[in-house]
Formats: C-alpha cells, structure tokens, sequence
C-alpha cells in the first residue's frame, strides 16, 4: 500500500455544513480518515448546507459515474432585490417593490408551482463554469464581464412550503430539477417574473440521485468518530449508481480483475446498458452489454465496501 493510502474503498454521504466550500468538506474527510484519495460529486455552494456525495480511496472513480440526473432543494428566497452573485452573500444590483400579493399563500403557491417545466436557464456569473479555461467566477471577480449561454433545464417540481412575513417577504420553497440547474438563477428569476426583484438567502440540498439527507453523516460526527462510523454509515454504492447487479462466482471475480468477458446472465440487459459486478458484499466494477457479453466500463479491483443487497 502506498503512502497516504489507508485501505478504505467506499462512499459516504455528508451532511456539509454552512460556510465552507465543498473542497474543504474533502480535506476534512482526507484527515478524519487518514486517506488522501478523497473527491466528491456535486459541488455545493459555502453558504449552502445538505447532500454530498464523497467517494473515498477506490471510491473516488466511481463518482464520475453517478448520474444524479435529479437533485431536490429547499430553498429560502428574499423579495426585493437582486444581488451580482443571485444569492446572499453578493452585493445587492438592483431592488424593486414586492408585489401585494407576496403574502397571500394561494396565489404564491400558484404562481410558484407555476415554474415547473423545462426552459433555458441563464447561470449565474459567480459559478464554476469554464469560459475560455478559466472559471466564471474568477472573471466576475477580477471584474471582467461574464458572458454565459444559457441552460437547457427541467424544473421537475416546484412547491411553495410557507412565507415568511415580514420585511423583507420571503418564500421559502421546494423544487426538484434536472443536473445543471441553479437554483439561485430560479430565485433570481421568479422575483422577476413577479415584476420584482428576488435572490437566494438559504439552501439546502435533501437529496442527490438516490442518495437522501437520511443517508448522509454529519461532519463533525466524522471527525470525532473516525472510521469507527464507516461500517454504519457508507453508502451502498450498488444504490448510490442506481444500476442492477450483477453477483459473480469466485472464479468470474477473477476474471472481472482480469478484465475477461462474463455473461450478463441471469440479468436480462439491452445492449449498451451497464450493471454492478459485486461480490461478498464489495463492487468490483462497472460493466455493460455489448453483444452476447458483458464489458468492462471501470474496475476496482480492491473492491468498494459497503453493498447491501
């Protein structure tokens, strides 16, 4: 085993904190459990709290192949004005009056669930975009301006939870949407289709793909239990992937760490479609039909922990 590697192969869920970045969530993760292969999925915003996906030694390979094609948000959204980031920790652009019919619940929880659908999102500036090789948000720092295409997204559901009364009004919703959505661009867009102006003051994410807050592990737990916590808390990487699997005889694990073909069977598979190859409670690899076989995709063939099923 090489130096700054620990043995362990797995996902974990965290419940990231406010006020830090997801990169310092990884570093923090990388100390707790001695393991310096540590990335994760789905960055979150510092100010934002909730679901991250973090993949830990063997596991870090699997996260560019989660699909999290659907992310669920609760979000808090101040009327009133617009900020250059579209969230709270921005410097305020532009205000306008919030309309009358802000704090009456039928009409907002219309006109909220109004946004589902797909359209084309202008991200905001302040993101992680790449233009031209650098980020979008170093350009708006450095002040230079920001010119982004738009997105091409689906708001799967949009529901009004409750308003806050009060000045300023604030809604504060939950929406699920397609991978790529921003959720301060809604926020920032709502208020303007409410001849307003609005931006996002809070939010937390409570699910990415199939992993939910339930999944999750506080941080702080982490860091005082260690890994003492891994054999209750890793994620079901089989779960997390969302793909069927795939149990293998010793021999076929073999095989698989060799990279030899093996058949899908029993699993009934379309061409193209992929599967878990797991084995005494471990996942050995990612594999998908082509022709009468099953080919490798990746393999880990130390094997991520932590397959339930």
């Amino acid at each position: 085993m090489r130096r700054g590697e620990s043995g362990i192969n797995c996902l974990l869920a965290i419940d990231k904190p406010a006020g830090m970045s997801s990169h310092d969530v990884v570093s923090r993760v990388r100390r707790a459990l001695g393991e310096r292969r540590v990335g994760h999925a789905g960055t979150l915003d510092p100010a934002a709290t909730g679901v991250l996906v973090v993949g830990v030694g063997q596991g870090t390979r699997t996260l560019g192949l989660l699909t999290m094609d659907e992310k669920s948000y609760v979000a808090s959204i101040e009327l009133g004005s617009e900020t250059d980031t579209d969230d709270a920790e921005g410097t305020v652009t532009r205000t306008a009056p919030v309309p009358a019919w802000a704090g009456d619940g039928d009409r907002v929880s219309a006109f909220v669930s109004s946004a589902a659908g797909e359209c084309d999102q202008l991200p905001p500036a302040y993101s992680a975009i790449s233009v031209n090789g650098r980020r979008a948000y170093d350009l708006a720092r450095s002040g230079e301006e920001v010119e982004l295409k738009p997105r091409h997204v689906r708001i799967i559901e949009s529901t009004l939870l409750s308003i806050e009364p009060g000045e300023p009004v604030a809604w504060d919703c939950a929406f699920r949407v397609s991978k790529g959505t921003y959720i301060r661009s809604l926020a920032r867009d709502l208020g303007r289709e409410a001849s307003s102006a609005a931006h996002l003051r809070g939010l937390r994410r409570t699910s990415s793909g199939a992993v939910t807050l339930a999944d999750c592990i506080p941080l702080d737990e982490l860091e005082e239990r260690g890994t003492d916590v891994l054999a209750s808390r890793r994620l079901d990487p089989v779960h997390a992937l969302g793909l069927p699997a795939r149990t293998l005889s010793a021999r076929e694990a073999d095989d698989a760490r060799c990279g030899r073909r093996i058949s899908p069977r029993p699993l009934q598979l379309e061409e193209g479609e992929r599967c878990c190859l797991v084995r005494d409670g471990r996942l050995l690899g990612v594999w998908e039909r082509r022709g009468p076989w099953l080919a490798c995709v990746a393999n880990f063939p130390s094997g991520i922990d932590g397959v339930r099923s």
